[in-house]
């Protein structure tokens, strides 16, 4: 499935000016891309005019099979690629004054950024989100604020809300306090895999970004304003799974200020990736993103990137802290992911190491000889619930018995990068080196546990199977051995399980019939069929 949009993307100064809801197509097709990288071809912007050379090169990206966010235009074929910000000297020394507005401003991030405008100038700070004042956290907030000498007012006003925004300011105005800069902070993080998003929940998520940007700039007098900064994600810059109603409403946020005209105010937005110390992001998501490469932001250096975006001339910029050799294999294992070839980390980088290098050997030997002992029906069961305790811990759930078995994982919430996780945590348990794409390949916990089994048994079993000599000493010791001892019970017990293994992989022979064979066969018959059965013969 390829998405076809126009005027999504701007390859140069002279191309037209970005659409942003066409934007926010493109932010929820890259995560697509992570959650159904089988099905996904990739994003092609048209041009204006779709002529017969623009055809051929459309069809020309369908038939390549690498480029998977594509400009075709008429000077040629534009690919989409992740690029180090210029660190160009600064072009203009920045500080607050006046009244400064900070939408989502009493939670974890917007509470950071309202402290540190307190301390670059901001004289009056607002404040706002759904709850105001009775938000978590906003009492000691203003508290703080205020021992800094910062005027303070909370407002419960949601900027999904047209006349609410209105409302607050005009009323700030009336007051003689005009808003001279806006930071777009508020934002609603609830995730899900785009199987399961709903409209109603799609809307939900993107309105305080859409619904919120479009009413400030609809709404703010533009003559006091200075500066206008929209907090995206990084969702929008290469996707995140189970974000792909929220990387659409930032996509749009970071087209949205491409799309504004040149006026007196300066309009940034920042891609963030995920920040320290509260917010969205939980301790068990955050420990799974670090160890996929990306590391939370500190407050500190993210508040200077954040000032030298200001300062720079940039429109849209990522501030992330990546690791770009743990990274990069992780997001390109179920494709190739041509966005973050050209990063000097990526093209050569320095320590890499395979996501499902093996190691402990004593764990994955115990785990070969435990299956040698079971039925193939207690194999596959082990399997399944290694693999449902190794899928739990991969997304963060409490039960690996809450994973149904034939469920598939990408309804569990599995996308490329989690699904590659889960593949380095079976290799390390097995001692096998699976494919990238095996969880895709066998995409419920019962199927990849077939899967595994066949390997670990076939290796387990190579090599070591008794020879017919082998085989006549054993029937010896047994014969000279007294009928109740209880080593020969074992032996026989064992030969039972065995032999009930061999029956059960027999499809065209019931149960009960290998049963009535080996209580009627002769000695003769049951060793010929153990050197039929095991190779022997």
């Amino acid at each position: 499935m390829w998405w076809l949009t126009r005027d999504a993307v701007a390859v140069g100064a002279s191309d037209r000016p970005v659409d942003p809801v066409a934007a926010g197509t493109w932010g929820l097709g890259r995560v697509v891309a992570l959650e159904e990288p089988r099905l996904s071809g990739g994003l092609i912007d048209l041009p204006a005019e779709l002529d017969e050379r623009a055809v051929r090169r459309v069809c020309g990206v369908l038939a390549g099979g690498v480029e998977d966010q594509v400009a075709v235009r008429s000077s040629g074929v534009f690919g989409r690629r992740l690029v180090r910000a210029s660190g160009d000297p600064v072009r203009r020394e920045f500080r607050f004054a006046g009244t400064v507005l900070v939408t989502g401003g009493t939670g974890a991030l917007g509470g950071r950024v309202a402290q540190w405008a307190a301390g670059v100038g901001a004289e009056h700070l607002v404040l706002t989100s759904r709850r105001g004042e009775d938000a978590p956290g906003a009492t000691e907030l203003v508290e703080r604020l205020r021992e800094r000498g910062v005027r303070v007012t909370v407002a419960a006003c949601d900027v999904a809300d047209r006349a609410a925004v209105a409302g607050l300011l005009d009323g700030l105005a009336a007051a003689g306090d005009p808003v001279r800069a806006v930071v777009h902070a508020a934002g609603v993080g609830r995730l899900n895999p785009l199987r399961a998003v709903t409209t109603d929940e799609l809307a939900d998520v993107v309105s305080g970004k859409i619904a919120g940007a479009r009413h400030l700039d609809e709404l703010l007098d533009p003559e006091p304003l200075e500066l206008v900064v929209y907090f995206s994600s990084i969702a929008a810059t290469w996707g995140v799974g189970d974000h792909g109603a929220y990387a659409a409403g930032n996509a749009f946020l970071d087209a949205w200020a491409q799309s504004r005209p040149a006026g007196r105010a300066r309009v940034v937005s920042v891609d963030w990736g995920p920040w320290a110390g509260g917010g969205m992001v939980s301790a068990d998501h955050a420990a799974a993103m670090s160890r996929r490469g990306v590391t939370l932001l500190d407050r500190e250096p993210a508040l200077a990137a954040l000032r030298a975006a200001i300062e720079g001339d940039g429109t849209v910029l990522t501030v992330a802290d990546v690791d770009w050799a743990r990274f990069a294999p992780v997001f390109a294992a179920a494709r190739p992911r041509p966005l973050i070839a050209d990063l000097p980390e990526v093209a050569t980088p320095a320590g890499a190491s395979d996501p499902a290098d093996t190691g402990g050997t004593e764990t994955f030997a115990a785990l070969r000889k435990r299956l040698a002992d079971l039925t193939t029906t207690e194999q596959n069961r082990l399997l399944v619930d290694l693999i449902r305790a190794a899928a739990a811990e991969v997304i963060g759930h409490d039960s690996p018995y809450a994973l149904d078995a034939d469920r598939p994982f990408r309804d569990l919430g599995f996308d490329s990068l989690t699904a590659v996780e889960l593949r380095g945590r079976l290799a390390r348990l097995t001692g096998l080196a699976p494919a990238s794409s095996v969880v895709f390949d066998y995409p419920t916990p019962q199927a990849l546990a077939e899967h595994l089994r066949a390997q670990l048994v076939d290796e387990a079993s190579a090599g070591e199977l008794p020879t017919g000599e082998e085989l006549d000493r054993l029937e010896e010791a047994l014969a000279l051995r007294e009928r109740d001892d209880l080593g020969r019970v074992r032996i026989t017990m064992r030969l039972q399980r065995l032999l009930e293994r061999l029956g059960a992989d027999e499809p065209d022979e019931p149960a009960g019939d290998v049963a009535d064979r080996l209580r009627t066969a002769s000695n003769q018959e049951l060793f010929d069929l153990l050197d039929r059965d095991l190779g022997l013969s």
